[in-house]
């Protein structure tokens, strides 16, 4: 079996690495012949920081899919056509937004110098800062403020293109049209029905649909209606994942 884990908000938390307890629970999972995929809305470059480096070589997805990465090549699964960027370049300038835009490797931030973001934003110094310019091959844009939000959403909605809210933070993801954490599986080889999916957030609706069995950590109004069971996001959240790992082992079983 194929398990799929979402990383912020599901098996780590507050920007912290995963935790050694679940880091030894997916090193078990393998041990016994399943699969660990990591799949996040975090670039590759940013994913590495919070695992392990005996976990680099696992399959990972970035970009919330429009990034993959197996043996440690990082490739594109999309990048915006010419147009739709362009169309999204003169929105942003219209509306005085601020932004986080990633490419398959370096970014380009424009956001306030102490926006929250940039607490997991290339904290190992791996890539470069550059204008949006110089940036070759975006994969993913990050709106993060702007002076009508609201009304940039509706614009941004007429273009073909996907978009995520995370209510909390304020922020808009833009991905290329078709692009998400299941096409991205698809990609790996991964089969409908053949996994087991970890996740918290709307990014992870897709990936819930497609999996055997799906396990939402905390509590999301939309992502509810696709998860199977859920963990609550607690104190002792580490020791509950780590349980329902063990048990889904047991119930899946090769």
């Amino acid at each position: 079996m194929q398990f799929v884990f979402d990383l912020d908000g599901t098996i780590c938390f507050e920007g912290k690495p995963v935790a050694e307890p679940i880091l030894y629970s997916l090193e078990h999972l393998t041990e016994k012949g399943h699969e660990v995929i990591f799949a996040s809305a975090r670039p590759i470059r940013d994913m590495l920081p919070v695992l392990h480096k005996r976990f680099h070589g696992y399959k990972m997805i970035g970009g919330n899919g429009s990034l993959i990465c197996e043996n440690g090549n990082v490739k594109q699964n999309a990048e915006f056509d010419d147009i739709t960027l362009e169309h999204i370049k003169r929105l942003m300038a219209e509306y005085h937004a601020t932004y986080l835009i990633d490419s398959e490797w370096d970014y380009s931030y424009t956001g306030p110098v102490d926006h929250p973001i940039l607490k997991n934003l290339d904290t190992k110094r791996l890539a470069v800062n550059r204008s949006l310019e110089k940036l070759e091959h975006v994969v993913k844009i990050a709106i993060l403020t702007s002076y009508n939000m609201a009304t940039l959403r509706k614009k941004l909605d007429k273009l073909d293109v996907i978009i995520h809210t995370h209510h909390q933070e304020g922020i808009l993801d833009i991905s290329p049209c078709g692009i998400h954490k299941w096409s991205a599986l698809q990609k790996l080889g991964v089969r409908k029905g053949k996994y087991i999916a970890f996740g918290n957030d709307a990014n992870d609706i897709t990936m819930f649909e497609n999996a055997q069995h799906s396990v939402m950590i905390g509590q999301h109004p939309l992502l509810s209606h696709y998860a199977d069971e859920s963990i609550e996001d607690d104190t002792l959240i580490e020791e509950s994942i780590i349980e329902k790992l063990a048990e889904l082992d047991k119930r899946f079983a090769y």
